[in-house]
């Protein structure tokens, strides 16, 4: 049986990242995909990926979740939009001294009013809200919306951070935090790697703040993920039976980006469209699509390590945190990251 602790570590609080590197190569990369671990800088990723070879992105892009305003009753509240579910809908986590109740309204930023309808969620810890107002909720959470970061980061969201915790290649509004392994990307190394004869594609899947949910289960077998929209353009399918033909390796470019392309193959081959997924990937999963893994270093008992231990093994990522503590790597969404090659394939 797995259980929480076996997805422990100890990690010093300096290594959390709390800004980005000077620029956006510049993080460190722990290469564990020949054998031991190896010390390399990410600027020279390139270089160990083979022509031929496709690299799938998540082109998701943060919206503007967080909101602060008042209830009904005059108290102040803070709203963190989980998904914005249609112009008029969405689902948020709320913090107040006190709920509010099905059929309150709540002020934001002293520009538009939502309506509590009730709770969802399967432990009912977000709020289902309605606009109130005329108006589209996608513009007015950009317009009056702040940047939600990691409840690791301890400042509030700055003019840099508005650039640096957005992909180069975000398109499509709907993640309430970023697909963290693509921030190290920037145009430059894009072009170099298309150049190479490396293929790119892009799939999309709308992080939510699921993401930063602790798991409250000791016993693993028992945790559910949070649900999270995905959508593979039918290009990517086939950028990937092309890699298939000649040999290559389809690598993804983050956890989102797996997590998307294995629950889109979960009948076999993979199926192009939009869909959701609460795949939960723990150690003894077969892969189906996946390759190699760009990604950056998770929180200790987060259901992302599982995932990568899942990928590369337990006692490899164990002996790589390991590593990555003693040689002062930096953590987390502003941190640096981590190359790894599948240690199992689908029976």
């Amino acid at each position: 049986m797995l259980t929480l602790d076996d997805f422990d570590f100890h990690l010093p609080p300096e290594l959390i990242a709390q800004h980005p590197a000077a620029n956006r190569t510049a993080s460190r990369l722990l290469d564990l995909t020949v054998g031991p671990p190896v010390d390399r800088q990410f600027v020279d990723l390139p270089g160990f990926i083979n022509p031929g070879d496709l690299l799938v992105f998540n082109d998701t892009r943060v919206i503007k979740a967080r909101l602060l305003g008042q209830k009904d009753s005059g108290g102040q509240i803070e709203v963190m939009i989980e998904r914005i579910v249609d112009r008029h809908h969405a689902v948020a986590q709320i913090r107040a001294s006190k709920s509010p109740k099905p059929g309150s309204r709540i002020l934001l930023e002293n520009a538009f009013s939502l309506t509590v309808t009730g709770r969802t969620g399967e432990h009912s810890e977000f709020f289902a809200l309605e606009l109130s107002d005329d108006g589209d909720l996608y513009t007015l959470v950009e317009q009056h919306g702040h940047l939600p970061l990691p409840p690791y980061i301890t400042h509030l969201a700055e003019s840099n951070d508005e650039t640096r915790y957005q992909t180069v290649y975000a398109r499509h509004l709907g993640a309430v935090a970023a697909p963290t392994a693509g921030l190290h990307f920037d145009e430059a190394m894009l072009a170099k790697l298309t150049a190479s004869g490396v293929e790119l594609a892009w799939l999309t899947l709308h992080v939510g703040a699921g993401t930063f949910q602790p798991v409250r289960v000791h016993d693993l077998s028992k945790h559910r993920m949070h649900s999270e929209r995905f959508e593979i353009p039918p290009a990517t399918v086939e950028a990937i039976a092309r890699t298939r033909i000649r040999g290559g390796r389809v690598i993804a470019v983050g956890t989102t980006s797996l997590r998307a392309l294995e629950a889109a193959a979960q009948s076999g081959e993979i199926q192009a469209g939009a869909a959701e997924t609460a795949i939960f990937i723990t150690p003894g999963y077969a892969f189906r699509v996946v390759d190699r893994l760009v990604t950056n270093f998770h929180l200790p008992k987060s259901t992302l390590l599982m995932l990568v231990s899942a990928f590369a093994g337990s006692d490899t990522i164990r002996d790589a945190y390991a590593h990555a503590v003693a040689k002062r790597y930096r953590f987390f969404s502003y941190g640096d990251a981590m190359f790894l090659e599948r240690k199992n394939h689908a029976v």
